[in-house]
């Protein structure tokens, strides 16, 4: 398949590129500085855009097959995310391209007693903001035609293993037995590229966790 990666660079978007090399996928990496992505293959190209620009991101997803974003933010600037989900959604919706998987938040997920997590006593208000502006996004691509999935991650999401085993959720966190909602980064780009092949979710959202 090939598929364009916006957020190449971030910790998710490097490991969701190099899960996707390995698993045969011809891969565009969209990045505004190409040195900062440390990594030559054959099946991929490296271009230059700016996911909050309509024009360039038509251009860059001109004649490929699906869209990943695992775009961030930088810190005080949340609203990017909405700025780049409209914008993604313009510059898809220009040259005809439907299929998007998006990287978003966990703050809109559901924990065990209903609650959002963003509303739970726990979690960090730094990180308020940031769980808005996703939950703004989210509204913005499950109102559009596109056909979007929405993966959520878990509560913590960090480097790790490999191991390929995971639960996966819808609107819920993913819990162990001891409450307890995480997964690697390698892992969660596991889960990124079935749903790219496998297609499960089309205009969904869903989550995985350990």
């Amino acid at each position: 398949m090939d598929v364009v990666v916006f957020g190449a660079t971030g910790t998710i978007g490097r490991a969701i590129v190099q899960e996707a090399l390995n698993r045969k996928h011809e891969v565009t990496a969209v990045v505004r500085n190409p040195a900062s992505l440390e990594l030559e293959h054959e099946r991929l190209q490296v271009i230059v855009a700016d996911i909050l620009d309509p024009v360039t991101v038509a251009e860059a997803v001109r004649g490929h097959e699906e869209v990943i974003s695992a775009f961030g933010p930088a810190a005080g600037r949340e609203n990017d995310l909405v700025r780049a989900a409209e914008s993604l959604l313009e510059g898809m919706q220009a040259v005809g391209l439907k299929r998007l998987l998006v990287i978003g938040g966990a703050g809109t997920l559901k924990t065990e007693s209903g609650e959002w997590l963003m509303d739970t006593p726990g979690f960090p208000g730094k990180f308020r903001l940031l769980a808005e502006a996703h939950g703004h996004a989210y509204e913005i691509y499950s109102a559009s035609s596109l056909d979007y999935t929405y993966l959520s991650p878990p509560a913590v999401i960090r480097p790790g293993r490999r191991t390929g085993q995971f639960r996966i959720g819808l609107d819920r966190l993913v819990v162990d037995e001891d409450g307890n909602s995480s997964i690697s980064v390698e892992d969660f780009a596991v889960a990124v590229i079935d749903e790219l092949e496998e297609g499960n979710f089309s205009r969904s959202r869903f989550t995985v966790g350990y």
